[in-house]
Protein backbone atom coordinates (compact mmCIF):
# COMPACT_ATOMS: atom_id res chain seq x y z
CA UNK A 1 0.00 0.00 0.00
CA UNK A 2 1.50 3.17 -1.33
CA UNK A 3 1.08 6.19 1.03
CA UNK A 4 1.43 9.77 -0.18
CA UNK A 5 2.44 12.71 1.02
CA UNK A 6 2.01 16.81 0.75
CA UNK A 7 4.43 18.52 -0.86
CA UNK A 8 5.25 21.98 0.73
CA UNK A 9 7.97 24.14 0.98
CA UNK A 10 10.07 21.89 -1.06
CA UNK A 11 9.82 18.67 0.80
CA UNK A 12 6.87 16.13 1.29
CA UNK A 13 5.30 15.95 4.79
CA UNK A 14 2.68 14.09 6.46
CA UNK A 15 -0.55 16.08 6.87
CA UNK A 16 -0.23 17.42 10.72
CA UNK A 17 -3.53 15.48 12.09
CA UNK A 18 -2.11 12.21 10.49
CA UNK A 19 -4.93 11.35 8.50
CA UNK A 20 -5.55 9.22 5.43
CA UNK A 21 -8.53 8.80 3.06
CA UNK A 22 -7.85 6.09 0.60
CA UNK A 23 -7.57 6.16 -3.36
CA UNK A 24 -9.21 3.56 -5.61
CA UNK A 25 -7.87 1.37 -8.91
CA UNK A 26 -11.68 1.76 -10.68
CA UNK A 27 -10.10 -0.99 -13.29
CA UNK A 28 -10.52 -3.59 -9.90
CA UNK A 29 -12.33 -1.59 -7.55
CA UNK A 30 -9.74 -1.78 -5.10
CA UNK A 31 -7.99 0.76 -2.65
CA UNK A 32 -4.09 0.55 -3.95
CA UNK A 33 -2.60 4.08 -1.91
CA UNK A 34 -3.47 6.12 1.14
CA UNK A 35 -3.30 9.94 0.08
CA UNK A 36 -3.21 12.59 3.23
CA UNK A 37 -6.86 13.87 4.50
CA UNK A 38 -5.88 17.62 4.71
CA UNK A 39 -6.88 20.15 5.94
CA UNK A 40 -6.89 23.99 7.56
CA UNK A 41 -3.51 23.07 9.25
CA UNK A 42 -2.28 21.93 6.12
CA UNK A 43 -3.29 24.78 4.30
CA UNK A 44 -1.44 27.25 6.43
CA UNK A 45 1.60 25.60 6.33
CA UNK A 46 1.74 25.35 2.76
CA UNK A 47 0.28 29.14 2.68
CA UNK A 48 3.33 30.51 4.98
CA UNK A 49 5.63 28.26 2.22
CA UNK A 50 3.99 30.02 -0.65
CA UNK A 51 4.28 33.55 1.08
CA UNK A 52 8.11 32.96 1.78
CA UNK A 53 8.56 31.56 -1.48
CA UNK A 54 7.03 34.88 -3.44
CA UNK A 55 9.34 38.08 -3.02
CA UNK A 56 12.18 35.93 -4.31
CA UNK A 57 10.40 33.90 -6.86
CA UNK A 58 8.01 37.49 -7.68
CA UNK A 59 11.30 38.91 -8.62
CA UNK A 60 13.01 36.06 -10.80
CA UNK A 61 13.84 36.80 -14.19
CA UNK A 62 11.65 35.81 -16.88
CA UNK A 63 14.18 33.84 -18.66
CA UNK A 64 15.23 32.09 -15.63
CA UNK A 65 10.83 30.93 -15.19
CA UNK A 66 11.44 30.16 -18.78
CA UNK A 67 14.41 27.75 -18.20
CA UNK A 68 12.69 26.23 -15.08
CA UNK A 69 9.23 25.50 -17.04
CA UNK A 70 11.21 24.06 -19.73
CA UNK A 71 12.96 22.24 -17.71
CA UNK A 72 10.01 20.75 -16.26
CA UNK A 73 8.06 19.95 -19.63
CA UNK A 74 11.10 17.70 -20.19
CA UNK A 75 11.33 15.85 -17.30
CA UNK A 76 7.44 15.05 -17.40
CA UNK A 77 8.56 13.93 -21.09
CA UNK A 78 11.94 11.91 -19.57
CA UNK A 79 9.10 10.23 -16.72
CA UNK A 80 6.19 9.32 -19.35
CA UNK A 81 6.14 6.24 -19.07
CA UNK A 82 5.62 6.47 -15.35
CA UNK A 83 3.21 8.98 -15.67
CA UNK A 84 0.93 7.04 -17.28
CA UNK A 85 0.89 4.23 -15.92
CA UNK A 86 -0.03 6.02 -12.94
CA UNK A 87 -2.41 8.53 -14.20
CA UNK A 88 -4.06 5.28 -16.01
CA UNK A 89 -4.32 3.38 -12.57
CA UNK A 90 -5.73 6.51 -11.17
CA UNK A 91 -8.50 7.09 -13.32
CA UNK A 92 -9.19 3.95 -14.89
CA UNK A 93 -8.50 5.32 -18.45
CA UNK A 94 -6.84 3.16 -21.66
CA UNK A 95 -3.22 3.60 -20.90
CA UNK A 96 -2.39 4.50 -24.91
CA UNK A 97 -4.51 7.30 -24.15
CA UNK A 98 -2.18 8.91 -20.99
CA UNK A 99 0.47 8.16 -23.06
CA UNK A 100 -0.63 9.72 -26.16
CA UNK A 101 -2.80 12.39 -24.86
CA UNK A 102 -2.49 13.36 -21.07
CA UNK A 103 0.79 13.26 -20.32
CA UNK A 104 2.25 14.76 -23.37
CA UNK A 105 -0.50 17.59 -22.96
CA UNK A 106 1.01 18.31 -19.32
CA UNK A 107 4.72 18.83 -20.76
CA UNK A 108 2.88 20.96 -23.42
CA UNK A 109 1.06 23.21 -20.97
CA UNK A 110 4.06 23.84 -18.79
CA UNK A 111 6.37 24.79 -22.62
CA UNK A 112 3.67 26.67 -23.81
CA UNK A 113 3.22 29.16 -20.54
CA UNK A 114 6.95 29.08 -20.27
CA UNK A 115 7.23 30.59 -24.30
CA UNK A 116 4.14 33.13 -23.32
CA UNK A 117 5.19 34.67 -20.24
CA UNK A 118 8.97 35.82 -22.25
CA UNK A 119 6.00 37.20 -25.33
CA UNK A 120 3.51 39.14 -22.44
CA UNK A 121 3.20 42.70 -23.16
CA UNK A 122 1.85 45.70 -21.64
CA UNK A 123 0.89 49.05 -23.06
CA UNK A 124 1.45 52.18 -23.11
CA UNK A 125 -0.80 55.56 -23.69
CA UNK A 126 1.02 58.66 -25.31
CA UNK A 127 -0.60 61.95 -23.94
CA UNK A 128 1.61 64.18 -26.66
CA UNK A 129 3.90 66.68 -24.98
CA UNK A 130 1.69 66.50 -21.41
CA UNK A 131 3.45 62.93 -20.59
CA UNK A 132 2.16 59.34 -21.19
CA UNK A 133 0.65 56.60 -18.78
CA UNK A 134 2.27 52.91 -19.26
CA UNK A 135 0.33 49.73 -17.81
CA UNK A 136 1.98 47.29 -15.18
CA UNK A 137 1.02 43.38 -14.69
CA UNK A 138 2.36 42.35 -11.51
CA UNK A 139 1.64 38.77 -9.88
CA UNK A 140 -0.91 38.84 -7.20
CA UNK A 141 0.83 36.53 -4.83
CA UNK A 142 -0.16 33.23 -3.52
CA UNK A 143 -2.88 31.36 -5.60
CA UNK A 144 -4.64 28.27 -5.36
CA UNK A 145 -5.30 25.96 -8.01
CA UNK A 146 -7.79 23.31 -7.47
CA UNK A 147 -7.93 20.96 -10.66
CA UNK A 148 -10.25 17.88 -10.96
CA UNK A 149 -10.00 13.81 -11.77
CA UNK A 150 -11.04 13.59 -15.16
CA UNK A 151 -7.73 14.57 -16.91
CA UNK A 152 -5.75 14.88 -13.51
CA UNK A 153 -2.30 15.72 -14.49
CA UNK A 154 -3.85 17.50 -18.02
CA UNK A 155 -5.61 20.48 -16.03
CA UNK A 156 -3.49 20.50 -13.11
CA UNK A 157 -0.41 21.52 -15.06
CA UNK A 158 -2.73 23.90 -16.60
CA UNK A 159 -3.30 25.98 -13.93
CA UNK A 160 -0.32 25.80 -12.12
CA UNK A 161 2.16 26.68 -15.06
CA UNK A 162 0.33 30.04 -15.66
CA UNK A 163 0.85 31.09 -12.36
CA UNK A 164 3.92 30.37 -11.61
CA UNK A 165 5.42 31.83 -14.95
CA UNK A 166 3.40 35.25 -14.05
CA UNK A 167 5.64 35.23 -10.90
CA UNK A 168 3.00 33.57 -8.27
CA UNK A 169 3.73 31.07 -6.15
CA UNK A 170 0.71 28.44 -5.29
CA UNK A 171 -0.86 25.87 -3.10
CA UNK A 172 -2.63 23.44 -5.35
CA UNK A 173 -5.17 20.92 -4.59
CA UNK A 174 -5.62 18.04 -7.12
CA UNK A 175 -8.96 15.69 -7.38
CA UNK A 176 -8.57 13.66 -3.59
CA UNK A 177 -10.02 10.65 -6.67
CA UNK A 178 -6.89 11.22 -8.60
CA UNK A 179 -3.73 12.12 -6.76
CA UNK A 180 -0.74 10.36 -7.56
CA UNK A 181 1.08 12.21 -10.74
CA UNK A 182 0.36 15.16 -9.00
CA UNK A 183 2.07 14.09 -6.16
CA UNK A 184 4.97 12.70 -8.67
CA UNK A 185 4.90 15.86 -9.95
CA UNK A 186 6.69 17.44 -6.67
CA UNK A 187 9.90 15.51 -7.09
CA UNK A 188 9.76 16.38 -10.69
CA UNK A 189 9.69 20.11 -9.75
CA UNK A 190 12.72 19.55 -7.53
CA UNK A 191 14.65 18.46 -10.03
CA UNK A 192 14.02 20.89 -12.24
CA UNK A 193 15.15 23.12 -9.82
CA UNK A 194 11.92 24.76 -8.53
CA UNK A 195 12.32 27.10 -5.76
CA UNK A 196 10.97 25.39 -2.70
CA UNK A 197 7.97 26.75 -1.70
CA UNK A 198 6.50 27.93 -5.13
CA UNK A 199 4.57 25.38 -5.93
CA UNK A 200 2.78 23.24 -2.85
CA UNK A 201 0.96 20.67 -3.49
CA UNK A 202 -2.26 19.55 -0.81
CA UNK A 203 -4.58 16.45 -0.67
CA UNK A 204 -7.61 15.66 0.84
CA UNK A 205 -11.53 16.13 0.59
CA UNK A 206 -13.01 19.18 -1.23
CA UNK A 207 -15.35 20.12 1.62
CA UNK A 208 -12.35 20.01 4.10
CA UNK A 209 -9.48 20.61 2.25
CA UNK A 210 -10.90 22.80 -0.44
CA UNK A 211 -13.19 24.74 1.88
CA UNK A 212 -9.91 25.61 3.57
CA UNK A 213 -8.30 27.25 0.49
CA UNK A 214 -11.75 29.05 -0.44
CA UNK A 215 -11.65 30.81 2.59
CA UNK A 216 -8.08 31.38 3.47
CA UNK A 217 -7.91 35.30 3.69
CA UNK A 218 -4.41 35.25 2.03
CA UNK A 219 -4.67 33.43 -1.13
CA UNK A 220 -5.91 36.29 -3.52
CA UNK A 221 -6.90 34.22 -6.29
CA UNK A 222 -8.89 30.98 -7.39
CA UNK A 223 -8.48 28.86 -10.30
CA UNK A 224 -11.35 26.16 -10.22
CA UNK A 225 -12.35 23.18 -12.85
CA UNK A 226 -15.39 21.10 -11.07
CA UNK A 227 -18.64 20.70 -10.79
CA UNK A 228 -21.08 23.65 -11.19
CA UNK A 229 -22.50 22.67 -7.76
CA UNK A 230 -18.70 23.24 -6.34
CA UNK A 231 -18.02 26.27 -8.51
CA UNK A 232 -21.30 27.98 -6.71
CA UNK A 233 -20.02 26.81 -2.98
CA UNK A 234 -16.31 28.58 -3.91
CA UNK A 235 -18.13 31.45 -5.39
CA UNK A 236 -20.39 32.09 -2.11
CA UNK A 237 -17.11 31.69 0.43
CA UNK A 238 -14.94 33.50 -2.19
CA UNK A 239 -16.57 36.62 -3.56
CA UNK A 240 -17.52 38.53 0.49
CA UNK A 241 -13.23 38.27 0.90
CA UNK A 242 -12.91 39.78 -3.57
CA UNK A 243 -10.71 37.21 -4.48
CA UNK A 244 -9.86 36.65 -8.17
CA UNK A 245 -12.17 33.98 -9.47
CA UNK A 246 -11.68 31.41 -12.54
CA UNK A 247 -14.48 28.60 -12.64
CA UNK A 248 -14.45 26.44 -15.25
CA UNK A 249 -17.54 24.08 -14.53
CA UNK A 250 -19.81 21.25 -16.22
CA UNK A 251 -21.57 21.21 -19.64
CA UNK A 252 -24.08 19.16 -21.66
CA UNK A 253 -22.64 19.84 -25.08
CA UNK A 254 -24.37 19.73 -28.71
CA UNK A 255 -22.78 18.25 -31.47
CA UNK A 256 -25.18 19.50 -34.43
CA UNK A 257 -24.81 17.38 -37.89
CA UNK A 258 -26.41 18.61 -41.02
CA UNK A 259 -27.06 16.30 -43.77
CA UNK A 260 -24.74 18.40 -45.94
CA UNK A 261 -21.77 17.11 -43.61
CA UNK A 262 -18.48 14.97 -45.19
CA UNK A 263 -20.47 12.19 -44.02
CA UNK A 264 -17.34 9.78 -42.77
CA UNK A 265 -15.22 12.74 -40.95
CA UNK A 266 -18.54 13.50 -38.67
CA UNK A 267 -19.11 9.54 -38.04
CA UNK A 268 -15.72 9.29 -37.05
CA UNK A 269 -15.15 12.06 -34.86
CA UNK A 270 -18.61 11.86 -33.37
CA UNK A 271 -17.57 8.23 -31.90
CA UNK A 272 -14.59 10.49 -30.28
CA UNK A 273 -16.27 13.06 -29.28
CA UNK A 274 -19.27 10.91 -27.47
CA UNK A 275 -16.92 8.39 -25.94
CA UNK A 276 -13.22 9.03 -25.05
CA UNK A 277 -12.15 9.14 -21.66
CA UNK A 278 -15.16 7.64 -20.73
CA UNK A 279 -17.09 10.30 -21.88
CA UNK A 280 -15.57 12.16 -18.83
CA UNK A 281 -14.26 15.19 -20.71
CA UNK A 282 -15.86 18.32 -20.25
CA UNK A 283 -16.16 19.11 -23.83
CA UNK A 284 -17.43 15.63 -24.88
CA UNK A 285 -20.84 15.96 -26.77
CA UNK A 286 -23.27 14.49 -24.77
CA UNK A 287 -26.52 15.48 -27.27
CA UNK A 288 -26.41 14.98 -30.68
CA UNK A 289 -28.72 16.64 -32.66
CA UNK A 290 -28.71 14.98 -36.77
CA UNK A 291 -30.73 16.68 -39.41
CA UNK A 292 -33.82 14.29 -40.51
CA UNK A 293 -32.79 13.34 -43.89
CA UNK A 294 -29.36 11.69 -42.48
CA UNK A 295 -30.96 10.40 -39.24
CA UNK A 296 -31.41 6.89 -39.91
CA UNK A 297 -28.50 6.38 -41.55
CA UNK A 298 -26.27 7.78 -39.02
CA UNK A 299 -28.17 6.41 -36.54
CA UNK A 300 -27.40 3.11 -37.90
CA UNK A 301 -23.35 3.58 -38.48
CA UNK A 302 -22.96 4.80 -35.46
CA UNK A 303 -24.68 2.62 -33.47
CA UNK A 304 -23.02 -0.39 -35.10
CA UNK A 305 -19.93 1.31 -34.33
CA UNK A 306 -20.38 1.96 -31.00
CA UNK A 307 -21.40 -1.32 -30.65
CA UNK A 308 -17.55 -2.05 -31.78
CA UNK A 309 -16.10 -0.12 -28.89
CA UNK A 310 -13.97 -2.45 -26.75
CA UNK A 311 -14.62 -1.76 -23.04
CA UNK A 312 -11.47 -3.26 -21.13
CA UNK A 313 -8.94 -3.30 -18.35
CA UNK A 314 -6.61 0.16 -18.70
CA UNK A 315 -3.80 -1.36 -19.74
CA UNK A 316 -4.94 -3.82 -22.77
CA UNK A 317 -3.70 -1.89 -25.90
CA UNK A 318 -6.99 -2.55 -27.64
CA UNK A 319 -9.18 -1.15 -25.01
CA UNK A 320 -11.45 1.74 -26.27
CA UNK A 321 -13.52 2.40 -22.73
CA UNK A 322 -12.00 1.67 -19.86
CA UNK A 323 -13.19 2.09 -15.96
CA UNK A 324 -14.90 5.04 -14.81
CA UNK A 325 -13.99 6.65 -11.82
CA UNK A 326 -15.80 5.95 -8.86
CA UNK A 327 -18.17 4.20 -7.56
CA UNK A 328 -20.46 7.01 -6.64
CA UNK A 329 -19.45 8.16 -10.26
CA UNK A 330 -20.39 4.83 -11.57
CA UNK A 331 -23.57 4.64 -9.66
CA UNK A 332 -24.63 8.17 -11.05
CA UNK A 333 -23.99 7.22 -14.37
CA UNK A 334 -26.24 3.93 -14.23
CA UNK A 335 -28.99 6.09 -12.34
CA UNK A 336 -29.13 8.18 -14.94
CA UNK A 337 -30.08 5.62 -17.50
CA UNK A 338 -32.42 4.26 -15.88
CA UNK A 339 -33.79 7.76 -15.49
CA UNK A 340 -33.79 7.96 -19.76
CA UNK A 341 -35.74 4.80 -19.66
CA UNK A 342 -38.35 6.61 -17.40
CA UNK A 343 -38.43 9.46 -19.96
CA UNK A 344 -39.33 7.33 -22.61
CA UNK A 345 -36.25 6.67 -23.88
CA UNK A 346 -35.13 3.84 -25.93
CA UNK A 347 -31.26 2.50 -25.55
CA UNK A 348 -29.91 0.92 -29.27
CA UNK A 349 -26.85 -0.04 -27.52
CA UNK A 350 -24.87 -0.36 -24.22
CA UNK A 351 -26.73 0.71 -20.90
CA UNK A 352 -25.57 -2.15 -18.73
CA UNK A 353 -22.41 -2.65 -16.30
CA UNK A 354 -19.72 -4.84 -17.79
CA UNK A 355 -18.14 -7.46 -15.60
CA UNK A 356 -14.43 -8.55 -16.95
CA UNK A 357 -13.57 -11.33 -14.79
CA UNK A 358 -10.64 -12.16 -12.82
CA UNK A 359 -9.07 -9.64 -11.43
CA UNK A 360 -11.49 -6.99 -12.71
CA UNK A 361 -14.75 -8.87 -12.28
CA UNK A 362 -15.77 -5.84 -9.23
CA UNK A 363 -14.56 -2.88 -11.92
CA UNK A 364 -16.48 -0.32 -12.37
CA UNK A 365 -17.05 -0.62 -16.20
CA UNK A 366 -19.90 0.74 -18.66
CA UNK A 367 -21.03 -0.16 -22.17
CA UNK A 368 -20.94 2.85 -24.16
CA UNK A 369 -24.59 3.72 -24.78
CA UNK A 370 -26.77 5.76 -27.17
CA UNK A 371 -30.40 6.51 -26.08
CA UNK A 372 -33.12 7.92 -28.71
CA UNK A 373 -36.60 9.38 -28.04
CA UNK A 374 -35.74 11.31 -25.44
CA UNK A 375 -37.75 15.00 -25.28
CA UNK A 376 -34.96 17.62 -25.71
CA UNK A 377 -35.79 19.67 -22.64
CA UNK A 378 -36.05 15.88 -20.30
CA UNK A 379 -33.51 15.70 -17.17
CA UNK A 380 -31.47 13.13 -19.24
CA UNK A 381 -31.38 16.04 -21.84
CA UNK A 382 -30.61 18.61 -19.73
CA UNK A 383 -28.57 17.21 -16.89
CA UNK A 384 -24.77 16.47 -16.96
CA UNK A 385 -23.71 12.94 -16.89
CA UNK A 386 -20.60 12.50 -17.46
CA UNK A 387 -20.03 9.35 -18.68
CA UNK A 388 -20.13 7.28 -22.05
CA UNK A 389 -23.83 8.25 -22.56
CA UNK A 390 -25.11 10.23 -25.33
CA UNK A 391 -28.56 10.70 -26.56
CA UNK A 392 -29.53 11.37 -30.61
CA UNK A 393 -32.66 13.29 -31.80
CA UNK A 394 -33.40 14.35 -35.25
CA UNK A 395 -34.40 17.94 -36.14
CA UNK A 396 -35.53 20.28 -38.95
CA UNK A 397 -34.57 23.39 -39.26
CA UNK A 398 -31.76 25.67 -38.26
CA UNK A 399 -33.94 27.60 -35.88
CA UNK A 400 -35.20 24.59 -34.08
CA UNK A 401 -31.95 23.17 -33.24
CA UNK A 402 -30.39 26.41 -31.95
CA UNK A 403 -33.60 25.70 -29.45
CA UNK A 404 -32.87 22.04 -29.03
CA UNK A 405 -28.69 23.52 -27.96
CA UNK A 406 -29.69 26.57 -26.23
CA UNK A 407 -32.20 24.75 -24.20
CA UNK A 408 -29.71 23.59 -21.32
CA UNK A 409 -28.05 25.99 -18.35
CA UNK A 410 -24.94 25.01 -19.69
CA UNK A 411 -22.90 26.94 -22.41
CA UNK A 412 -18.99 25.25 -22.57
CA UNK A 413 -18.89 23.87 -25.80
CA UNK A 414 -20.88 22.72 -29.39
CA UNK A 415 -19.72 21.06 -32.29
CA UNK A 416 -21.28 21.51 -35.94
CA UNK A 417 -20.94 19.63 -38.91
CA UNK A 418 -22.29 21.00 -42.57
CA UNK A 419 -20.19 22.63 -46.10
CA UNK A 420 -21.92 25.36 -45.91
CA UNK A 421 -20.18 28.44 -44.82
CA UNK A 422 -22.80 30.85 -44.37
CA UNK A 423 -25.16 28.67 -42.28
CA UNK A 424 -21.39 27.50 -39.92
CA UNK A 425 -20.64 31.01 -38.79
CA UNK A 426 -24.62 31.78 -38.24
CA UNK A 427 -24.64 28.87 -36.32
CA UNK A 428 -21.99 29.29 -34.45
CA UNK A 429 -22.30 32.90 -33.36
CA UNK A 430 -26.39 32.21 -32.11
CA UNK A 431 -24.99 29.35 -30.22
CA UNK A 432 -24.84 30.19 -26.13
CA UNK A 433 -21.15 28.21 -25.77
CA UNK A 434 -18.20 29.70 -25.08
CA UNK A 435 -16.12 27.17 -27.77
CA UNK A 436 -17.57 25.96 -30.76
CA UNK A 437 -16.07 23.63 -33.19
CA UNK A 438 -16.96 24.05 -37.00
CA UNK A 439 -16.36 20.63 -38.67
CA UNK A 440 -13.64 18.75 -36.02
CA UNK A 441 -13.49 18.39 -31.92
CA UNK A 442 -11.18 19.25 -29.40
CA UNK A 443 -8.85 20.91 -32.09
CA UNK A 444 -7.13 23.32 -29.01
CA UNK A 445 -4.79 26.40 -29.86
CA UNK A 446 -3.36 26.91 -26.22
CA UNK A 447 -3.39 30.91 -27.33
CA UNK A 448 -7.09 30.90 -27.63
CA UNK A 449 -9.17 31.48 -24.92
CA UNK A 450 -10.72 28.73 -22.57
CA UNK A 451 -14.52 28.43 -20.80
CA UNK A 452 -18.19 28.63 -20.77
CA UNK A 453 -20.90 30.79 -20.33
CA UNK A 454 -24.00 30.10 -17.89
CA UNK A 455 -23.38 27.39 -15.43
CA UNK A 456 -20.28 26.65 -17.45
CA UNK A 457 -18.27 29.38 -15.88
CA UNK A 458 -16.91 32.42 -15.58
CA UNK A 459 -13.32 33.96 -16.52
CA UNK A 460 -10.91 32.33 -19.29
CA UNK A 461 -8.19 30.50 -19.36
CA UNK A 462 -5.57 29.89 -21.42
CA UNK A 463 -3.49 31.77 -23.61
CA UNK A 464 -3.10 35.42 -22.54
CA UNK A 465 -6.76 35.28 -20.87
CA UNK A 466 -4.57 32.75 -17.99
CA UNK A 467 -1.43 35.27 -17.64
CA UNK A 468 -4.21 37.90 -17.26
CA UNK A 469 -5.99 36.34 -14.67
CA UNK A 470 -2.99 35.74 -12.49
CA UNK A 471 -1.73 39.31 -12.98
CA UNK A 472 -3.31 42.75 -11.57
CA UNK A 473 -2.68 45.67 -13.67
CA UNK A 474 -1.66 48.74 -12.51
CA UNK A 475 -1.58 52.35 -14.43
CA UNK A 476 1.25 54.76 -14.16
CA UNK A 477 1.12 57.67 -14.82
CA UNK A 478 4.09 60.39 -15.94
CA UNK A 479 3.82 63.93 -17.04
CA UNK A 480 6.41 65.59 -18.63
Amino acid sequence: MKRLANFIGGAYVAPVDGKYLPVYDPSRASVYAEAPDSDATDVEKAYVAASAAFPQWSATSIDERFTILNRIADLIMEHLDELAAAESLDNGKPLWLARQVDIPRAATNFRFFAQAITQFSTDTHDMGASGFNYTLRQPLGVVACISPWNLPLYLFSWKIAPAIAAGNTVVAKPSEVTPMTAYLLGKICQEAGLPAGVLNILHGYGHRLGAALTSHDGIKAISFTGSTRTGALIAQEAAPRFKKLSLEMGGKNPNIIFADCDYEKALKTTLRSSFANQGQICLCGSRVFIERPLYERFKTDFVERVKGLKVGPPDAADTKVGAVVSEPHYEKILSYIELAKEEGGTILCGGEPVDLGGEYSSGWYITPTVIEGLAHDCRTNLEEIFGPVVTIMPFDTEEEVLAYANRTDYGLSATIWTQKLDRAHRMARNLQAGIVWINTWLRRDLRTPFGGVKNSGVGREGGWEALRFFTEPKNICVEL
